[in-house]
């Protein structure tokens, strides 16, 4: 149990520098700062349902200003959400969003945690919220994050009394944090963990409260605080040169993929926390009162604390190097220990000494990724920017030595060598481990116990350095990584990957069939190394049939060669999944490899299956050339073209009348009057485009923040309004009208089939030139009319549509496609 909790502190709480990436360099004041939270042995965890639930403010006092250890467990890593920076959604949204949380935590100074939970999208309740997840599997993991992580406060960040009032994850999230609290420390409750993990008891459960909760600032005001921890977080930090509401900032404005900018703040600021479970602190400004947070809270502590408190005391900003000699006294006491204390402060101890010695390390590969059994060089750098005596007496990749020879590292002198590996033929392939396999509807398909929770795990290749500092060995572990020199950015560090020999793709990923007659399918596939051949099979469904398979020959690594192969689709209405299989000598593959390139975010290469959908619909369309305003990143104009539109993007900065009088329709991306300030100037001339007979189709958007008022020549609000059951009844509330006639046939069975929901952000008051033509609801909900709402304006017609197509079309749901052909039609004689 120990070597387990052990691997998992190591890689959860080093996690930060796994996807950063670039080395860390510590200021003396930073340096500082560690050797006070060194000196600090209490814990808390925070508990919410998504990325950007955290509170900021809070995480970053309680881990720069009282020195605890900090953690935040999202239940979900947003996979469900919309996409504010491209196209990305589901479990590639959910890469985006765990490593902006990475980013933010390194940022605020907390640790990630997580659960398998699925984002779903919007839950209206927390039983609906379970009955996908599977309560007791997301609360397994969540007493296992309390076993593993052992905080003595756990804060929740909504209100587990509340259940319908917001989003189901988030009453569900509360739900959780009460229960796990108890049932952590119960031997009979999840008792398959206990092989690993100990049971754990916090000492405090609260409720992270606010006005927000009380209705408005003057009723909490009025509220009794008697139950309530007010914690002033407001300080300011010298050592950072920040105040806490800037760190805070600074942390949330990571969720770039949500458009969660921040600006910081500074002055007086409070947090409030109600007492759900535990005694209630005397000193209602400290949450740890009553419990021991000193070097004395663990057995033979004391000696080891009469050290570092020395050390802290006597810190000399001018020579960090000064403390390392008590540092590594200090170290010797803890290397040994197996105690939870013990391994956390032993990590947190070694990080310290390489900072005080300027001690830099790091292995460089020539590449930025290869494949197993693979031989590549690697560049391997190490100097001591000390006075303290520093030996670097072995290199070790593999358990393989690459040091020749045992160097002294003398202040300054940098030590640098080449050397050749070969990647393991067994390595495991770099890319997130949570959607390696195939998933439930509402939970990933992990099943150990160590990586259950885990932000990312660390399957780099790594270089071991084994240094003797001050007398005492040491051994540092480092990724292997990838650096080369931009001219515009300078310095550029990448993560070295580990990928497979060869991947592969099929261009579009939605095939649509209108007629029996058989379409070419292009296919890529790329070498992962030199002097690659093999053969690419298409895998069909049933009723469907593919061409011969085709070999292929790729002489360089990179290299790629598109294949065509010819898809017949069924006689009769289907849908299905076309599967690629690329085969080389004895070996199988079906990856394609998906690269992720933002600035925010570590650059990285994700493995996912390469497949497309395909449906053999009846489909017909009217009208051929389509305008399309982007909004906040969605993939329709590539599924319009698909099935034979003629798609061009217009940019919304340079709108004329004269421009766009041309286009059979305009369609408005999602969330566009979100995005585009620009739009609020430009709607005169949409309008007069509709005027004059055009076809104006605007999806959803963002009921608050909206960039105008006046989306429709005539009054047109947009509220909250959604129904989040994608099975749910549609009601056709006018049979007869064109969108439900021309030129398809919509029936009962165009909505079958569909995924995560039928739609959101629904109009809830229109003027009587709209006609709702849909009526649906939640289950136990009044349905509502504002899904679809289509308009006649001068000559031509005018949309707004909170049906998510933005979902289904990328999905091949082929309802979608019939019924958005539909109002691609409309005013189309």
């Amino acid at each position: 149990m120990n070597k387990l909790l052990l691997v998992f502190s190591l890689v959860l709480f080093s996690f930060n520098n796994l996807n950063a990436q670039k080395p860390q360099k510590p200021t003396a004041s930073e340096i500082y700062e560690s050797i006070k939270k060194l000196n600090f042995l209490g814990s808390v965890l925070f508990v919410a349902a998504h990325p950007d639930d955290e509170n900021t403010r809070l995480i970053s006092h309680l881990a720069n200003e009282v020195k605890a250890r900090t953690a935040y467990i999202s239940i979900t890593r947003g996979d469900g959400g919309q996409n504010l920076i491209g196209t990305e959604l589901g479990p590639l949204l959910g890469v985006i969003r765990t490593n902006e949380l990475i980013k933010a935590r390194k940022t605020d100074g907390g640790e990630q945690i997580f659960t398998r939970a699925i984002d779903f999208g919007f839950s209206k309740n927390p039983d609906e919220t379970f009955s996908i997840w599977g309560k007791d599997a997301v609360l397994s993991d969540v007493v296992l994050a309390i076993r593993k992580f052992q905080p003595d406060i756990i804060i929740n960040r909504f209100n587990h009394r509340t259940p319908g009032t917001t989003h189901g994850h988030h009453t569900a999230a509360g739900i959780l944090g009460v229960e796990a609290f108890d049932l952590a420390a119960d031997s009979n409750t999840f008792s398959n963990q206990l092989t690993q993990y100990k049971p754990w008891q916090p000492k405090r459960l609260f409720f992270n409260t606010s006005w927000w909760f009380y209705g408005s600032q003057e009723a909490f005001e009025k509220a009794d605080k008697s139950n309530l921890v007010a914690l002033k977080t407001g300080k300011f930090y010298p050592s950072f040169g920040l105040s806490n509401g800037e760190i805070a900032a600074l942390s949330r404005s990571k969720h770039q993929s949500q458009g969660f900018g921040n600006t910081g703040t500074r002055g007086v600021d409070t947090e409030y926390l109600e007492l759900l479970k535990g005694p209630m602190p005397s000193d209602p400004t400290n949450l740890f009162e009553g419990i021991n947070t000193s070097w004395s809270r663990i057995e033979g502590g004391e000696v080891i604390g009469n050290i570092l408190y020395q050390v802290e005391k006597d810190f000399d900003f001018k020579n960090p190097a000064a403390s390392i000699p008590e540092l590594v006294k200090g170290y010797r006491l803890l290397k040994n220990r197996t105690d939870y204390w013990g391994i956390q402060k032993t990590k947190e101890i070694k990080k310290i000494i390489t900072a005080a010695t300027g001690l830099f390390i790091e292995a460089i590969s020539e590449t930025q990724y290869t494949s197993p059994a693979s031989q590549i060089k690697i560049n391997i750098e190490a100097i001591n920017r000390s006075s303290v005596s520093v030996d670097l007496i072995d290199v070790t990749y593999n358990s393989k030595s690459l040091l020749k020879e045992k160097k002294k590292l003398t202040n300054n002198q940098r030590v640098s060598f080449e050397s050749s590996i070969i990647i393991p033929k067994n390595a495991i392939y770099s890319s997130p481990y949570w959607i390696k396999k195939q998933a439930s509807k509402g939970l990933f398909n992990v099943n150990e116990l160590d990586l259950i929770g885990l932000p990312t795990v660390n399957q780099n290749e790594q270089v071991y350095f084994e240094v003797i500092i001050d007398g005492e060995k040491f051994t540092f572990e480092r990724d292997i990584i990838y650096k080369f020199n931009s001219p515009v950015t300078g310095e550029v560090y990448q993560p070295f990957q580990v990928l497979p020999e060869v991947t592969g793709k099929i261009k579009d990923k939605v095939l649509i069939f209108s007629e029996p007659q058989a379409q070419q399918v292009t296919v890529t596939v790329k070498a992962g190394k030199d002097n690659l051949s093999g053969i690419a099979t298409l895998q069909h469904p049933e009723g469907w049939s593919v061409s011969a398979p085709q070999t292929f020959e790729l002489e360089t690594k990179d290299q790629e060669k598109e294949l065509i192969f010819t898809v017949t689709p069924s006689n009769n209405q289907s849908e299905g999944t076309l599967n690629l299989l690329i085969q080389v000598g004895d070996s199988y593959y079906n990856n394609e490899m998906v690269t992720l390139n933002y600035e925010h975010i570590p650059f990285q290469h994700i493995l996912v299956p390469a497949q497309a959908k395909v449906a053999r619909i009846e489909l017909n369309i009217k009208g051929q050339n389509i305008g399309y305003i982007a909004g906040a990143g969605d993939e329709i104009p590539s599924a319009l073209s698909q099935i034979g539109y003629k798609v061009t993007e217009i940019n919304p900065e340079t709108i004329t009348l004269q421009g766009i009088i041309g286009f059979d329709a305009i369609v408005v991306g999602i969330r566009a009057y979100n995005v585009h300030d620009i739009l609020r100037f430009r709607q005169e001339v949409l309008f007069e485009y509709v005027k004059n007979g055009g076809n104006l189709i605007m999806q959803y958007n963002v009921s608050r923040g909206l960039v105008t008022e006046q989306l429709a020549p005539f009054d047109l609000k947009l509220s909250r309004n959604r129904v989040t059951d994608e099975d749910a009844k549609v009601q056709f509330t006018n049979p007869n009208h064109p969108v439900l006639n021309t030129p398809n046939k919509i029936t009962q069975k165009d909505f079958e089939n569909w995924v995560q929901e039928r739609g959101l952000y629904f109009a809830n008051e229109w003027a009587d030139e709209f006609e709702p033509i849909f009526s649906m609801n939640d289950p136990n909900e009044d349905a509502v009319e504002g899904a679809l709402l289509v308009a006649s304006y001068g000559k031509g017609t005018i949309t707004y549509t909170g049906l998510s197509f933005f979902r289904q079309l990328p999905a091949g749901v082929s309802g979608a496609y019939r019924l958005f052909a539909n109002l691609l039609s409309l005013s189309n004689d």
